[in-house]
């Protein structure tokens, strides 16, 4: 990360809680102490109105918001239900994304509706993805972005093992269960693949181009006018 991006999210980190220390901010920036009480310094060299000191805490002073987002008590409460809900069923690195994301729009928005946000009383259960599926979702997830082929080894309903090489076209959430839709190679169709029966997963090196016939959105058509489900 370049100096200047982290003097910003350093700013935009303060912004959205009431005080955050430098142990902090050094561990969900991965530098050390040190480098927080450096750039803290320099931040505040250039005006930045940043307010605490070292053992203690920093927040931002007054004067130093960005102007407020035109968002109703329900609206804001909304954002705040449905992070908190998908936190514990997305992947390791959308949760923290939409975690960071969440803080700075609270940070910014009007008095009465950020004391709403603040307030909701809807909170997520104390269960959600195992670390395992957690892991595996994500590389899922970025592996259908890369356009990287899989070999996985799958279990399906009834315990019978197979081994697969896959397009990872999307993941999908269910309630609960997450399936990843993919181009089953073995079987020149479409398959779902539900992602806490998959015993093992390797990215290849391999990459794949969109071919007709073959494409997240083909699957989604073939959906729509098949009116067909998903095969396990």
């Amino acid at each position: 990360m370049r100096r200047a991006d982290r003097l910003f999210q350093i700013v935009q980190l303060i912004r959205g809680r009431r005080l955050t220390t430098a142990a902090w901010l050094a561990d969900r920036l991965e530098i050390s102490e040190r480098t927080v009480y450096r750039d803290v310094a320099d931040l505040q060299r250039q005006g930045v109105p940043l307010e605490g000191e070292a053992g203690v805490g920093y927040r931002l002073g007054k004067g130093f918001d960005l102007p407020p987002l035109m968002f109703s008590n329900e609206e804001a409460q909304a954002l705040v239900a449905a992070v908190r809900i998908a936190q514990t069923w997305l992947d390791p690195q959308l949760a923290a994304g939409a975690q960071d994301a969440l803080s700075r729009v609270i940070s910014v928005l009007p008095a009465a509706a950020r004391a709403a946000a603040e307030s909701l009383v809807v909170m997520e259960a104390p269960v959600g993805l195992e670390s395992k599926e957690q892991n595996t979702l994500q590389l899922l997830r970025e592996a259908a972005e890369a356009k990287r082929m899989c070999e996985i080894a799958y279990r399906d309903v009834s315990g019978k093992r197979s081994e697969r090489k896959v397009r990872p076209l999307g993941v999908f959430y269910w309630g609960r269960v997450w399936t990843l839709a993919a181009w089953c190679q073995s079987r020149q169709d479409f398959r779902s693949f539900r992602i806490d029966r998959i015993e093992s997963l390797q990215l290849t090196d391999k990459n794949f181009r969109d071919e007709a016939g073959k494409t997240l959105a083909d699957l989604l058509r073939k959906i729509k006018n098949e009116n067909v489900s998903f095969k396990l």
